[in-house]
């Protein structure tokens, strides 16, 4: 089990020297990563202030050298993957190739989409999805690509520099279980990053939902390579209770959540009091 620091890109942490604060907190504790979330506005109406999570992952990986870096989760759909290759792949040599690429369909769908005239159909979203992490993938490895895609093309082009990480970072899919959609798409990819229902986020899952999407993914799994299920929520210290038996049941990183909508997820010394208290003990 390795274990991650989970913050929005709001709050306190929409500044970039937070960010890096947070992170060499964590590898200083002992953390073995550490994931922002990538919204532009999330609920339109709250009118808070945001960072760039690619800013505030670079801030981050200037201020470590051992722990994994990334967003839960990237909406590949409202980016241009182009853009998108670049910045990972930016970040990942910056970093010494520590970049873990999580990525899914993101929401609220009608407040960072169908606020900025963006399609808002899901069934085009993860058309979309599917097209783009094709795409990114072919960009990382540096060579030409061309493609003619249904909602994109490319014209022999080469993004260069490639990923420090070859082929290409681990990509790792966001989904609602037990959606099955998004576990079949996982299951291609390097790693799954379930909730396990709305306003879950924060909140533990169940162990027999866990050993449920394990052996689902399991079945759909083409290949022998290494696969991570990240499952999270807020725990104690000691959580041998809570974390070690969701261990049993095939989760391999445990990612420190605060629970959404609440002050702790969104101030600095909350969390920085939970970081300092290192990883779950099991």
């Amino acid at each position: 089990m390795r274990y991650s620091i989970n913050i929005p890109n709001f709050g306190d942490f929409a500044d970039p020297r937070t960010v890096a604060r947070v992170a060499e907190a964590a590898e200083r504790a002992g953390w073995d990563g550490l994931f922002v979330w990538d919204h532009v506005v999330h609920v339109k109406s709250d009118r808070r202030s945001f960072g760039d999570p690619w800013m505030l992952l670079t801030a981050a990986a200037l201020a470590t050298s051992r722990i994994r870096l990334g967003t839960l989760v990237t909406p590949v759909p409202r980016r241009r993957p182009e853009q998108l290759a670049r910045q990972v792949a930016t970040l990942d040599v910056l970093s010494g190739g520590r970049v873990v690429f999580a990525a899914g369909l993101g929401g609220p769908v009608a407040d960072e989409y169908g606020a900025f005239g963006e399609p808002t159909d899901p069934v085009l979203l993860a058309e979309r999805l599917d097209e783009g992490l094709g795409l990114l993938e072919r960009y990382w490895s540096g060579e030409p690509v061309t493609h003619h895609g249904r909602h994109y093309r490319v014209e022999d082009v080469a993004l260069l520099p490639a990923t420090a990480q070859r082929p290409r970072p681990p990509v790792w899919i966001a989904g609602f279980w037990p959606n099955r959609r998004p576990m079949r798409r996982a299951a291609r990819w390097d790693g799954a990053v379930p909730l396990f229902g709305p306003g879950s986020h924060g909140r533990a899952p169940a162990v027999e939902d866990v050993r449920d999407l394990v052996a689902y993914v399991r079945r759909h799994r083409e290949g022998d390579g290494p696969f991570e299920i990240v499952v999270g929520g807020a725990s104690p210290a000691d959580a041998r209770d809570m974390v070690g038996p969701l261990a049993d049941a095939g989760a391999t990183w445990w990612d420190e959540r605060r629970i959404i909508g609440t002050e702790e997820n969104e101030r600095l010394e909350p969390v920085l009091r939970r970081i300092e208290q290192g990883p779950p003990a099991l």
